[in-house]
């Protein structure tokens, strides 16, 4: 702590230094009629300076740094711009123009690199959606991001979690290999996952490894979640949306000063519910009833111009009264639509907490970043769970075993420095370290009732109680420069180190009913040590200031483990697998043209991944033994095309293609190995498409009224949910639309999902229980801000 006081001392010395050398922007923000547009947000991107404009569209930022900097306007109708301004010593002032969002794409700032840039000049494939895109789609969880991004499919298992694969690259167990980021903060596993969005900002998509800024588990990529900051206007938000089987969903937030220029809070919540899409017949009732709640709460305290502090809290309580609504096959699901025959039926109480405090300091020389975090969730079922997904009393599946088990808690750490947003210099760079410690006390029984013997049991009436306790912490520092030989070529070369430890404790009883538990296997752990490092390296050529060209090589890599105790005795504990490797070799191209009427940008990738982490599901435990035991080449193309060709329409086709194959792959099968090599990776579509049409007629342009329209085409091509490739779905087509009337600070829409109602495979374990995607869903929503 005395530490942490010092560091802040010197913090505020330096701003004092400094705040001898700076100046103002006065600026002005208006439309291409030169009318002024209040409440227009104006950002200086890698500091924090933000401001609104008045009803006059002026604004001021003031004791600024000489250097050269970004600055980011938007307001709401408009579409957001960056411009540069050189700041050197005197007041500059400044006039912006903002082009009508029908007539011009939005110019997108991300934070893919660890600071904000233009997400065109980002030299590697990424996608963004801002905040009145994510309003479009209509977008309430992650899962809703397939096919949107080129090459991303996600799918849910049937329990609220949503697992998520890029280009070939998936998620097989609680390590994803997509990593997931909210408000900077590393979503360390699918059990302190939040998948819900809430007032977000924008969403980023980071495709390919990105092992060197971002370390474990982005072997395919990372989404990045950037949720709405507080400022010194008070804001707020409100919506309702109601839909078939009894879909309601409310949502209500409201962002103020609470002493202007310095402290600042943000309060956000969404309130969930449906009767479920799945029936009971066992029981002739709604199998998978569910609500949650998802509260965001934000309080920053500008200490200076320069030195931010932000503490974020989240809560995320979902209950659920049908978790795993699986059909025992393929066929069954698709013969059966939304049907279970389960004897066993509960409630799934699953909480997570995350608390995270953020330090920003923009300094001259640099900038600095402290983000720490905490992650808790606590899942469990209150009765049994079905585990055979049947009518009879053969398996059922018990976590509840009071507070102090199944709860997972994760704390992490990340120290990062980089270049000052004003400087001026060709080198631009970032360093950082990052630490966590993960805990996951896991105690799970395994219930064989008086049908037992179906399940090949000899005996009938005991629960095998396994417990699992995970103890794992690493340690990473990581380094990127990016050189500019000139304006038109620049280099950028990263490392990262990344140590892991891994300590597994198990232990094994036999409990017979009415009797006290017998220890079968005594408590018994092991431990395992990972190391890795991971390179890129990108050239990239600018010929114009419309126009990129990159070639970019990069490394990821899965972190390994030790394999848990489960029933089956063919399936040792505690056997240590390594980490999966990927490299990636990318091409590409990014291109504006016609004053950013029309965005193009294309890439080509080649991926190849050894050690493979192969997951095989033993049942009834539902616990994942996993081996390195395959070769994987994935490789394949993608196209993103935004327009604007007239006032009014817009027109979106993002296309991804995915040829990944094992090129070596060796699994047991009942005791013998089966040779796999050349089939088709798992979770993964061979083609994802999203074409979409929307258009904006003016009703009042005093008033900003708009009649809006859209229509939405998603394809999603030939996919395997076993490694054998024997359960497929063939490629299928959804539809989905929306209209309505939006004005400045109200909106009311219809909208349709699935139109022709498309039964298809959404996620399918390799013994075939299977989860069918959801069937055609229609409601209206109303909002409104101010």
């Amino acid at each position: 702590m005395k530490k942490t006081l010092t560091f802040i001392v010197l913090l505020l010395l330096c701003i004092s230094v400094q705040a001898q050398n700076t100046a103002s922007i006065n600026g002005t923000v208006t439309d291409r009629n030169r009318q002024a547009i209040a409440r227009a947000s104006v950002y200086l991107l890698n500091t924090n300076y933000r401001t609104i404009a008045d009803k006059e569209g002026k604004f001021s930022l003031k004791n600024i740094t000489s250097g050269t900097y970004i600055l980011h306007i938007s307001a709401v109708g408009f579409a957001a711009k960056n411009q540069s301004i050189a700041i050197n010593g005197s007041a500059q002032a400044v006039s912006i123009n903002l082009s009508d969002a029908s007539n011009q794409l939005d110019e997108v700032t991300v934070t893919a690199q660890k600071y904000e840039e233009d997400a065109q000049k980002v030299p590697f494939s990424i996608s963004t959606l801002t905040a009145k895109q994510i309003k479009d789609y209509g977008l309430w969880d992650l899962k809703d991001l397939t096919a949107i991004v080129p090459n991303l499919n996600s799918a849910g298992p049937g329990d609220a979690r949503t697992v998520s694969g890029i280009r070939g690259v998936v998620t097989t167990s609680y390590d994803p290999a997509v990593a997931t980021y909210v408000d900077g903060v590393n979503q360390y596993g699918l059990d302190t996952y939040i998948p819900q969005l809430l007032d977000v900002d924008r969403i980023e998509v980071l495709r390919g490894p990105q092992g060197t800024l971002y370390g474990r588990n982005a072997t395919g990529g990372v989404i990045n979640i950037i949720t709405k900051q507080p400022s010194n206007t008070v804001s707020g938000f409100a919506g309702l949306d109601f839909g078939n089987y009894g879909q309601q969903r409310y949502t209500l937030g409201i962002k103020a000063p609470l002493i202007k220029d310095r402290l600042f809070l943000g309060v956000a919540g969404v309130y969930s519910g449906f009767n479920g899409f799945y029936t009971n017949t066992f029981n002739n009732t709604h199998f998978d009833k569910q609500h949650f709640f998802l509260g965001n709460y934000y309080l920053k305290f500008l200490a200076t111009s320069k030195l931010a502090f932000t503490l974020n809290v989240k809560n995320y309580n979902n209950r659920n009264n049908g978790a795993f609504t699986l059909a025992g096959s393929p066929a069954d699901a698709l013969a059966n639509p939304y049907q279970v025959d389960q004897n066993a039926t509960t409630k799934m109480i699953d909480n997570t907490f995350q608390t995270s405090l953020a330090i920003n300091y923009t300094g001259s020389n640099f900038n600095f970043t402290s983000q720490s975090s905490y992650q808790v969730n606590n899942r469990y079922y209150t009765t049994p769970i079905d585990g055979d997904f049947s009518p009879i009393d053969a398996v059922s599946v018990i976590n509840n075993y009071g507070g102090d088990w199944n709860k997972v808690r994760t704390g992490i750490q990340e120290f990062r420095f980089t270049s000052p947003a004003s400087s001026t210099s060709k080198l631009k760079w970032t360093a950082g370290t990052y630490g966590f410690y993960h805990y996951a006390p896991n105690k799970q029984g395994t219930y064989f009732g008086a049908d037992a013997a179906a399940v090949g049991s000899p005996i009938s009436n005991f629960t095998s109680i396994n417990t699992n306790t995970d103890r794992n912490f690493g340690l990473a520092a990581y380094g990127q420069v990016t050189y500019a030989f000139s304006a038109q070529f620049d280099v950028t070369a990263g490392l990262r180190y990344d140590y892991e430890h891994k300590k597994e404790n198990i232990e094994g009883e036999f409990k017979p009913d009415g009797q006290d538990a017998v220890v079968t296997r005594s408590d018994t752990s092991s431990k395992a040590n990972f190391r890795a490092f991971s390179p890129k390296l990108n050239i990239a050529y600018h010929p114009s200031t419309n126009n990129d060209l990159y070639a970019t090589y990069s490394r990821g890599f899965r972190a390994g483990g030790i394999t848990e105790l489960g029933s089956d005795p063919s399936s040792p504990p505690l056997y240590t697998f390594k980490p999966e490797y990927s490299n990636n070799f990318e091409l590409g191209s990014k291109n504006s043209f016609f004053d950013n009427k029309l965005r193009a940008n294309v890439a080509l990738f080649y991926t190849r991944i050894t050690d493979a982490q192969v997951p095989t599901l033993v049942l009834p435990d539902a616990i994942t033994i996993t081996k390195n035991a395959g070769k994987l080449s994935s490789r394949g193309a993608e196209l993103e095309l935004n327009a604007t060709p007239i006032k009014g329409l817009l027109i979106d086709e993002n296309f991804g293609y995915t040829h990944a194959r094992y090129t070596d792959l060796a699994v047991g099968n009942n005791g013998e190995v089966v040779n796999l090599k050349g089939n088709r990776q798992i979770y993964t579509p061979s083609v994802t498409n999203m074409f979409a049409l929307q258009y904006g007629y003016a009703l009042n342009d005093r008033l900003k009224t708009r009649l809006v329209a859209r229509g939405e085409w998603r394809l999603l091509g030939n996919e395997y949910f076993d490694l054998a490739n024997q359960i497929e779905q063939k490629a299928y087509s959804k539809f989905n639309a929306r209209v309505g009337v939006e004005t400045k600070c109200f909106s009311l829409f219809l909208w349709e999902s699935n139109i022709g109602n498309k039964k298809a495979i959404d996620y399918a374990y390799d013994f075939g229980a299977t989860h069918l995607g959801n069937p055609r869903t229609y409601g209206v929503s109303l909002s409104t801000s101010f």
